[in-house]
């Protein structure tokens, strides 16, 4: 029997998580949250959900997915990247460690990964970049964090031929919140879309892969879900290679 559309396999997407005070009912306490515009983002895109917080933290369950997003939060330890902290840096380690753990994972197995801001800062320092801690020090006209829970918008233009320009041409705009930036790029990765005061907006590796990081926030316009589509595509073809694959290794 032909199953129906509600049964047809959709791409499993690990997403990671905050762990940190929330509310809800009666109660205020510590809890696993996320906002729900990365669920919808990735639900609207044709995959599913599936939250990571960070405790317990477990590599080999990326075995059981078809993509990893590594999302926003606060900001990069600076001792990672051998700096002091700044007075304006907050950041949570067990955070840094539990995604970063993750984001390793993702690349050694070639899964599709997607790091939204502070998780494209992540995966710059993993690969041995830094960071620009305190946007306003080096760019006082930055318009990136407006205000308290205000996203600014990030206008940018992308490199021909890379994963962002396929998938949004030559020029885009998006809703960004952030008062920390790229510095210096590792030789793994290569810059693949730039604001026009030069500051870094894409990420991607040079050895191929989809592996895209952005600075700005995708999941905060639900009216264009272009990049959640290429990732979930490529999730999708992740899942139908590695199935293959696994085929041709059994016995007969």
């Amino acid at each position: 029997m032909a199953s129906s559309d509600s049964e047809k396999y959709r791409p499993r997407i690990a997403l990671t998580s905050y762990l940190q005070e929330a509310s809800w009912g009666v109660w205020n306490t510590t809890a696993a949250i996320l906002p729900a515009t990365y669920v919808e983002a990735v639900v609207a895109a044709g995959a599913t959900p599936i939250l990571l917080p960070p405790s317990g933290t477990d590599p080999t369950v990326l075995d059981l997915v078809d993509g990893l997003i590594v999302v926003g939060g606060p900001d990069v330890d600076p001792s990672l990247y051998g700096q002091a902290p700044h007075p304006r840096t907050q950041p949570q380690p067990l955070r840094d460690s539990h995604d970063s753990v993750l984001l390793r994972a993702a690349l050694e197995r070639g899964l599709p990964l997607f790091a939204i801001c502070r998780g494209a800062q992540l995966l710059n320092v993993v690969l041995g970049g830094t960071l620009i801690q305190h946007i306003p020090d080096v760019n006082p006209d930055a318009r990136c964090q407006p205000a308290p829970g205000v996203y600014g918008e990030a206008a940018f233009s992308t490199t021909p031929g890379s994963l962002i320009n396929d998938l949004l041409g030559d020029t885009a705009v998006s809703p960004c919140y952030h008062h920390q930036a790229m510095d210096s790029v590792p030789r793994a990765l290569r810059v693949t879309a730039r604001s026009a005061d030069g500051m870094v907006q894409a990420l991607e590796t040079r050895e191929g892969g989809w592996v895209l990081g952005v600075q700005f926030h995708p999941e905060q316009n639900p009216h264009d879900l272009r990049l959640f589509r290429g990732f979930v595509e490529a999730a999708a073809n992740y899942r139908t290679d590695h199935t293959a694959t696994m085929k041709a290794m059994s016995p007969a």
